[in-house]
Order: C-alpha cells, then structure tokens, then sequence
C-alpha cells in the first residue's frame, strides 16, 4: 500500500519544517554514506551531477547543503518496498524500475529500503534552473519552486535520464560537455514545465536558423575545435537561449550540435592523418579529444576503421 502523509502546508510554506517522523523514532539503522559505482565529478561535467549507486537494504539521512533538486531514477531489477520522510512528507509504497522522485534542496530526507537499492541521481542546480527558467521560459526565476515527488512514471524524463546515465559510462570528459549540456537543458525545461509550481510558458520557435547565423557558429566551431566549446558559447553566438539553440539547430542541420561538432572534429582529423605526419595522439589533442583511446574509438565509429587503418588506406 502506498501512504503519503502531510503536515501543514508543506516544504514550501516553512523551509525546515519539523518531520512528522523520522528514522530515530522508526528504529532506523543509518548506511554509510553510500560510494557512486560511476560519477561526473571526475569528468567535470558542468551544470549538473550524476552518479549511480548501488547498496544494500537499510536507511540513508540525506541533508544537502547545496542549493538545487535531487532527480532520482529506480534501476532496480526487481520492485521492493521503500519508506521516505522529506521535511513533513512521508511516504511508503513500492519502488520498481523506471519510477522517479523529486525532491528539493536543503530539506532533511530520510529513506529506508527493503530489498536491493539501484538508482540513478542527478543533482541539479538552482541557479540552473533558474537561469532556463528565465531565458527560454516566462517563468520568474526568483519565485521557481518544483514540486516534492516521491513516486512518479514520466517516459520524456526517464528517456533524458536514462541519456545521462549512458554518457556518464562513456567517461568521454569535456568531449561529450557539448552533449551533456544539452541533454541539462531538456532535463531543466522538462522540470519546470511538468513539475513546476507556477504555469511556464515555453517560447515556440520554428524555421530553424538563419543561413548567416549557421555560418557563424560554423567558424566559431571550426576556430575552437582543439578547445572544449560550450553550449552556451554557441547560443551566445546565435543570440538565443540555449534550450531554443539546440532544437533551432536541429532543425537547420538534421543534427544535433554535439553531432555537428564530433562530425567536424572527425572530418579535420581526416585531413591530418592524410596531410601529414603527426603523432595521431597530437592528431587527437588538434581536434578537440582528450586522448588517443577517446579519439580512436570516435573515429572507428564514424569510419569504420582505426586512425593508423585510415592513414595507411
């Protein structure tokens, strides 16, 4: 049976409300801080978090002290039983794969598994958020609010979750940045179109880019492919948002801007290792990849043979 239980008016009429229970009072034995079996801290993703975990049954006090929500995605292979105190919220009930919860910033969370915990964590920040909200959504930044949800099924939100959690196994670093920040992007506009408080209005946009605006981010590329480029140099360059930028693209190029960039990077590389002699790890480092395994499997990819096969076709 599911049971969600409520106090007053909820987290966001007192922003540390007294929990209607806690583990103490449940008998609750607290896990050490459990340990990601993967993590974007070493990669040095930018704006969000992710990190997959893995434990056992028991209890895990949560209280973050950074300013943002914590996205969480079930990849358990069978259902079990989970109980959750968020601020004055409580709830009991089944977890299984694909369910999701939401839960905001510096609010004492306590939560307690029966069976074999997996999920997916993202943590996303506040000034993120708030910075899509007022650039590609009429949403007031300085009153965004997400709603607390303990249990939810959302096919859009899982399908971008689940796209971060496969980049985040690539391990591809400031490579895959560009994809990275657009899938951030979709996560933020996802959140605070579905989950938001307040009613956004998302700005429509259609016809793509401007033949002058495709050449611009063109050369922009071109000038900066042995550099890590950013979704928000390139929005900057087009002069609009970075959610509106990379659906505007796509619809100009039949491509993503993270597909674009690999595809340019791959084609300079081509032309190196057919019109000179460099190393092909210097070949790498010229076009933007942080090192020759990165760079061989893009390549074997895209070609269909190895850097040293190509140079020696």
């Amino acid at each position: 049976m599911t049971q969600i239980s409520r106090k007053g008016n909820g987290p966001s009429s007192n922003p540390t409300p007294e929990p209607i229970a806690s583990s103490e009072s449940l008998g609750w034995q607290p896990l050490l801080t459990p340990e990601p079996i993967a993590s974007s801290e070493s990669l040095g993703w930018q704006p969000l978090l992710a990190e997959e975990f893995q434990q056992p049954p028991g209890s895990t006090d949560i209280l973050e002290s950074w300013e943002g929500y914590s996205i969480a995605l079930c990849l358990a292979s069978r259902p079990y039983r989970i109980h959750q105190v968020v601020g004055d919220l409580r709830y009991t009930g089944l977890y299984a794969k694909g369910d999701i919860s939401i839960t905001p910033a510096n609010i004492p969370a306590t939560y307690y598994t029966e069976g074999d915990d997996h999920y997916f964590h993202v943590q996303v920040p506040m000034q993120f958020l708030q910075s899509v909200a007022q650039s590609a959504m009429d949403l007031n930044p300085d009153r965004l609010e997400l709603r607390n949800e303990f249990r939810i099924r959302d096919p859009q939100l899982e399908q971008v979750l689940q796209l971060l959690r496969a980049e985040l196994h690539k391990g591809d670093g400031w490579v895959g940045q560009l994809y990275v920040e657009s899938l951030a992007n979709v996560l933020a506009v996802n959140l605070l179109r579905e989950y938001s408080t307040a009613k956004p209005k998302v700005a429509v946009y259609d016809g793509g880019l401007g033949d002058r605006k495709i050449v611009q981010i063109s050369d922009y590329i071109h000038a900066h492919l042995d550099q890590p480029i950013k979704l928000a140099d390139l929005a900057e360059v087009a002069g609009i948002s970075q959610f509106h930028f990379s659906r505007l693209f796509k619809q100009s190029m039949g491509m993503t801007p993270h597909q674009y960039l690999t595809q340019q990077r791959i084609e300079q590389a081509k032309q190196l290792l057919k019109g000179t002699k460099g190393a092909i790890a210097e070949i790498a480092l010229q076009c933007g990849f942080n090192s020759q395994s990165h760079f061989s499997k893009h390549f074997r990819n895209a070609t269909g043979m190895t850097p040293s096969n190509y140079r020696r076709a």
